[in-house]
């Protein structure tokens, strides 16, 4: 092992000798110092979303972070190269706000099932029957998507995003669950469209009227939703965290609100991935739980070696998992996986994530 990696294997071991076995640290700590070697070669910066797996997480990233924070990292980086270790939705960000860099996404098949859940015709349609109703874009859509929309938001920061509206009813994509709880948190109803995407006219105008007899029937501010899910965050159920309870009674449970409202509410604390870590650093329980992409729980349990984290109803995200190490290293050797978006799609969807980022 010559010094460079020596120097990695110890860096990475000292983080992660009980979260990653000895014999991956060793080849991950080579692989790390040669991308690390290229990533100057290329003057190229490497953006690390939360849900990286650990030996990537601590140790070729320039910077971590949940979307909203790679997002304002992505706009503000003078590189010539974008490396973005997440999903394509995030590298699509990364591109809408950097037009005239390169920005590589290490594997093809980093998808998403929520943003897989509305396409651009959707929310025209959505428009169409809604006419004037701001829509408010959820980070995790594809550029199309956000090109449709007014104005984007995350996780951390969607329920100042509505709030910074001024208005009483908003159409909020895709997330049925984080509308739900973002919805709830206000105190506004919410509900979920007739919608059939037809060239009929009487079909749609049909359509129309039951949206409007149902928002008719409602007091107060509304939400109008979309039935999208996120594949990981579905699968938490109050019974998990019963289950875990009985168990470990003074455990505290933390939750996404990509998680369903029953969930969240049942959970000590909800919140964006940052938010989790910062809970998890600043608070003195005996026990957590973390109700969220499973590599993200390794990844806290590596920052806080003192603390007790249950390895319980964790689900890995099928997207996240094929950015590897060895997938980033042949990006930056190869070029690849390119991202490009259309210009007329970008300059639209630019404005609306700069309104999210603005917002902050």
């Amino acid at each position: 092992m010559n010094q460079q990696v020596q120097a990695m294997y110890d860096t990475m071991r000292a983080k992660l000798e009980k979260v990653v076995p000895d014999v991956e640290l060793r080849i991950k700590a080579e692989i790390a110092v040669e991308i690390n070697a290229l990533k100057v070669e290329r003057n190229a910066v490497i953006l690390g979303h939360n849900y990286m797996e650990p030996a990537l997480f601590y140790s070729i990233p320039d910077f971590v972070g949940d979307s909203l924070d790679l997002s304002r990292k992505a706009a503000q980086t003078d590189k010539d190269v974008i490396v973005f270790c997440g999903v394509k939705f995030m590298a699509e960000t990364a591109k809408i706000l950097n037009p005239s860099k390169t920005v590589l996404l290490p594997s093809d098949k980093a998808g998403c099932s929520l943003a897989a859940a509305i396409t651009a015709d959707d929310v025209r349609a959505l428009k169409a029957l809604f006419p004037g109703v701001p829509v408010v874009t959820y980070v995790n859509t594809y550029a199309d998507v956000k090109a449709e929309s007014d104005i984007c938001c995350t996780s951390s920061n969607a329920k100042a995003v509505v709030e910074s509206l001024n208005t009483d009813k908003v159409i909020f994509l895709p997330d049925e669950y984080l509308g739900g709880n973002i919805a709830r948190d206000l105190g506004w109803n919410i509900i979920f469209p007739y919608i059939k995407l037809t060239a009929e006219s009487a079909e749609n105008a049909e359509n129309l009227n039951k949206n409007l007899r149902e928002l008719s029937g409602l007091g107060g501010k509304t939400m109008i939703g979309w039935k999208g899910r996120c594949e990981v965050h579905e699968k938490f159920t109050v019974n998990d965290i019963r289950t875990v309870r009985a168990q470990f009674p003074e455990v505290a449970v933390l939750s996404h609100p990509e998680c369903s409202p029953d969930v969240t509410a049942a959970s000590d604390f909800s919140g964006s991935t940052n938010a989790m870590i910062k809970y998890v650093k600043e608070s003195t329980a005996l026990q957590y739980l973390v109700l969220t992409e499973c590599a993200m729980g390794d990844n806290i349990a590596a920052a806080n070696p003192e603390k007790d984290m249950l390895r319980l109803c964790m689900v890995r995200c099928p997207h996240m998992n094929t950015i590897t190490m060895e997938d980033t290293l042949a990006a930056l050797k190869f070029n690849r996986y390119e991202i490009d978006v259309p210009e007329e799609i970008r300059v639209r969807a630019a404005r609306s994530v700069q309104r999210m980022i603005e917002i902050g």
